[in-house]
């Protein structure tokens, strides 16, 4: 009686085998681990786009892309021009709607705070728009300088619509009422307000540095020329770097108030941007950047720390960020102060104290340093 044959297996279907059940394995356990428990290809399945929103014909007339009129362009390496747009624009698609919703060639709508809250939603740049913003009905010459820098402008030189008060008497006596506003004695530029004794008079609180404490300390003297305020107020530091031959811009927000405005009357460049966003300046090339309140613990983390970066970015080797009165509470000193540290400035003058105005039970607490850009290995 004949038998069925014995299949066998060779040697080599046996090394064939068991490296298809390895490599099986293997891939299994790759598909269905990743640090977060999905599938780790689950990252990187295509996801439909969401819906492209409608908006406003100016919205395309902007964005484009626009054919460049002599074609190729070697340095863009491209024959199209494409508009800057930042990407939360899209998100806040209801708000970028009304904003582009105009008339060309005509006046703009007087919507000021729905263009600072698209900035601070992260939608900046903006588009621009093809008409023109509400201005002053009756305004009058300004004042010629250096007599600008202590004076407060006319009121008819500011379009108040948008705004609580109406003249700068009201943005003064704002100081005498309960009510919360944006530096509220920032537009004082009397003798008896505490702005002009501002980093021009001595202190005992160590917290407190004046400019030619920091001025003196740069190498070699006078090399201090130009810089960048963040936060900028009413402009009263760029002015008394002005005093001091040095020219800085000074950026800021119109927060219930014509800071812009304001600064610009005194003769200092307003810069009219928001934190977070990448500092429009070249590497290398600032003197000195001043920090006072603007830079605190309201900021996200991580976004203070790329913020720290651009700013070391942009100064020079041996440039000078005095950061002024940084806010915090006790529990959160040691995650601060590594951000700061990890950055790559050296400290110049440091200096860690209490906030006492509110009361000790609330632990407030300021951080006030004079670092500087390593001269050499900066990179």
């Amino acid at each position: 009686m004949e038998t069925k044959p014995h299949h066998r297996f060779s040697l080599q279907n046996h090394l064939l085998y068991i490296l298809l059940l390895i490599t099986s394995n293997l891939f299994t356990f790759y598909l269905f681990s990743s640090p977060h428990g999905s599938p780790a290809f689950s990252s990187s399945l295509p996801v439909p786009p969401p819906p492209a929103p409608s908006f406003p014909s100016e919205y395309y007339a902007f964005t484009g892309p626009h054919k460049l009129p002599f074609g190729h362009n070697p340095n863009m390496d491209s024959s199209l021009l494409n508009p800057p747009l930042a990407h939360p624009c899209l998100l806040s698609g209801s708000l970028l709607t009304t904003f582009l919703s105009y008339n060309v060639n005509s006046s703009c709508p007087d919507d000021e705070p729905l263009l600072q809250k698209l900035l601070l939603r992260g939608c900046d740049p903006l588009p621009i728009r093809r008409c023109r913003p509400a201005s002053p009905k009756n305004p009058v010459p300004p004042l010629p300088y250096p007599d600008s820098l202590w004076t407060t402008p006319p009121d008819e030189n500011i379009h108040w619509s948008v705004y609580t008060c109406k003249s700068f008497k009201c943005l003064v006596d704002r100081i005498k009422t309960r009510s919360f506003d944006d530096c509220k004695d920032c537009f004082d530029l009397s003798a008896t307000g505490r702005e002009i004794k501002r980093w021009v008079t001595p202190s005992t609180n160590p917290l407190d540095f004046t400019i030619d404490e920091v001025l003196s300390l740069a190498k070699p003297p006078n090399s201090i020329r130009i810089g960048l305020d963040l936060g900028g107020g009413s402009g009263m530091f760029a002015v008394r770097m002005r005093e001091r031959n040095v020219t800085m811009v000074a950026s800021t927000l119109n927060l219930n108030g014509p800071f812009s405005n304001f600064i610009a009357s005194r003769g200092i460049i307003p810069l009219y941007t928001t934190v977070g966003k990448r500092l429009p300046f070249f590497d290398n090339t600032l003197d000195i950047v001043h920090s006072m309140h603007v830079l605190s613990n309201w900021i996200p983390t991580t976004v203070l720390h790329f913020v720290l970066f651009d700013v070391y970015r942009v100064l020079r080797p041996g440039g000078l960020f005095w950061l002024d009165h940084f806010f915090f509470v006790e529990g959160q000193m040691e995650e601060y102060v590594s951000v700061i540290e990890s950055v790559g400035f050296e400290k110049l003058r440091w200096e860690i104290d209490r906030k006492l105005d509110r009361g000790a039970e609330l632990k407030e607490m300021y951080i006030s340093a004079l670092l500087q850009k390593p001269l050499k290995n900066s990179w």
